[in-house]
């Protein structure tokens, strides 16, 4: 599990280290370019020609550094500075001075015009940028992406914002970046993802002692996370123990969401799965899913006194009784929920069942929502534009609205929580973007959810293990052939999930 910050955390811990723990700016700085000089290592050597930009704050300081390893290495260093030379920093001025000791080729506010480079080093900008380049740095940024050399930006790609990934402009686009301490929020979101290349997140003294008790409010997961997260299985368990699903899916006539759903909650390991759908679904439903249970609508109440968790709206319609059904769910049901697709649709257009919501959040109640960003729209009464400039933000408000663990599901998948808690999801690919995809994932959570997991927990780990079945089932029929059934087929090739 990795925390990955905004500029203003990032700020918070430098700052802390700094000024309390007494570690000096230098010293972060050296170990920073260290890490650079480190990572490209393999990819230069004697005599290579090296093309570094920098800005005149501490990230062009950074740069200045690293320039000056370079040039210990026997490479052919040019470094472009940029800025106001009354505006440099301390750390800066300083980095200047010591770098005058060494074969560097300093141009100041020059536009490089050598294209014939083996590598260009980005440090213009660091993750404090907030407003949109332009004057001569968007014109230095247009000039080293036409440059055909590696690429590799240091921190964070200028013209990137470090909080939610979006273009401010023009900026550079790298092979590689190089970040330092925790990753940088606009490196995984898109578009940032898209320009920061392969990321390498590198320790330089900004640790557990950086501002104690103040732990980033966004992590990732890594693979070696699953077999701690994962709820642990009972040698002596029966069908009862690992936990009964009742999912409510597949009306007028879409019986494969309730299909794929039904598989998925059984594939991640819950005991037992009744479904309730029209009855012209039950043979359908048992010759695809014979492990399954049946019922109708008619059924709903006895079941849910049979089930520890429901999962509702795949394929569910926006029918008048599928709204009947999703009343009665809010207003009634005490147990953990999963609503998704059309259970949000009939949500997002009705009054009377929002408060039935929030009234399950007040009762202490837990319920997972797992929209697109197109449903997460509508929910909010937002446009998908203005949720993108900041879905941590737009799902961390929603959730602590309605007491509610929300799945905002994209490229880049937020979960967010009524606490605070945000994950950001960063497996996956565009394979994944396929009719089903959504169906697998709610039955996956519903899953997780019965066999004992919290809503946050189930959603979080439902969410990477969906994503990475849909990288596996990539690497065998390429995103071009990856269908929602293939996604679960897949899971069974993940050695943690067995």
């Amino acid at each position: 599990m990795k925390g990955i910050v905004t500029a203003a955390e990032m700020k918070s811990y430098d700052s802390y280290t700094i000024e309390k723990v007494g570690v000096p700016s230098l010293v972060l700085m050296e170990r920073a370019a260290y890490s650079v000089v480190l990572r490209i290592e393999k990819h230069i050597k004697e005599k290579s020609r090296i093309c570094i930009a920098c800005g005149m704050g501490n990230n062009g300081a950074d740069g200045l550094a690293i320039a000056r390893m370079l040039a210990e290495r026997g490479c052919l260093v040019d470094a472009y500075l940029y800025g106001n030379t009354e505006k440099k920093t301390e750390e800066f001025a300083c980095q200047e001075a010591i770098l005058a000791h060494y074969p560097v080729h300093i141009f100041v506010n020059q536009v490089p015009e050598d294209r014939n480079y083996d590598m260009i080093i980005d440090a213009v900008f660091g993750v404090g940028l907030t407003r949109a380049v332009e004057g001569i740095f968007a014109e230095v940024i247009r000039a080293l992406n036409a440059m055909d050399g590696r690429k590799v930006a240091v921190d964070i790609p200028s013209g990137i914002s470090a909080d939610n990934g979006a273009v401010l402009g023009v900026a550079f686009r790298a092979d590689m970046t190089v970040t330092f301490a925790f990753g940088k929020r606009g490196l995984y979101f898109y578009p940032g993802a898209e320009y920061a290349g392969e990321i390498f997140v590198e320790d330089i003294g900004i640790g557990p002692v950086s501002n104690p008790g103040c732990r980033p409010k966004m992590y990732i997961y890594e693979e070696k996370d699953i077999e701690k997260l994962l709820p642990v299985r009972q040698g002596g368990g029966n069908k009862g123990t690992f936990g009964k699903v009742l999912i409510i899916a597949g009306f007028d006539y879409m019986v494969g969401a309730a299909i794929l759903c039904a598989k998925a909650c059984y594939e991640m390991g819950a005991g037992m799965v009744k479904v309730i759908s029209p009855l012209e679904n039950r043979s359908i439903l048992q010759q695809a899913v014979p492990e399954i249970l049946y019922g109708t609508c008619e059924d709903v109440d006895s079941s849910l006194q049979w089930a520890d968790v429901v999962v509702a709206g795949p394929g569910m319609s926006q029918s008048r009784s599928a709204r009947g059904v999703l009343a009665t769910l809010l207003e009634k049901c005490e147990l953990p929920m999963v609503l998704d697709a059309d259970a949000l649709n009939l949500l997002s257009v009705d009054k009377a069942l929002q408060d039935a919501l929030y009234a399950r959040g007040d009762r202490g109640l837990e319920t997972v929502l797992t929209p697109h960003m197109g449903e997460f729209a509508r929910l909010i009464g937002a446009s998908v534009a203005d949720i993108k400039e900041d879905v941590a933000e737009a799902a961390s408000n929603w959730a602590r609205a309605f007491q509610i663990i929300l799945v905002a599901k994209d490229a880049r998948t937020v979960v967010a929580d009524a606490m605070g808690r945000l994950y950001l999801n960063i497996t996956g690919n565009d394979g994944m973007a396929t009719a089903g995809s959504g169906d697998v994932l709610a039955g996956m959570i519903g899953g997780l959810l019965t066999q004992g997991l919290g809503g946050f927990d189930a959603a979080t780990l439902g969410v990477y293990i969906h994503s990475l079945a849909g990288d596996e089932a990539e690497k065998e029929y390429s995103a071009y052939g990856v269908t929602a059934g293939k996604i679960i087929e897949s899971m069974k090739k993940l050695k943690d999930c067995n």
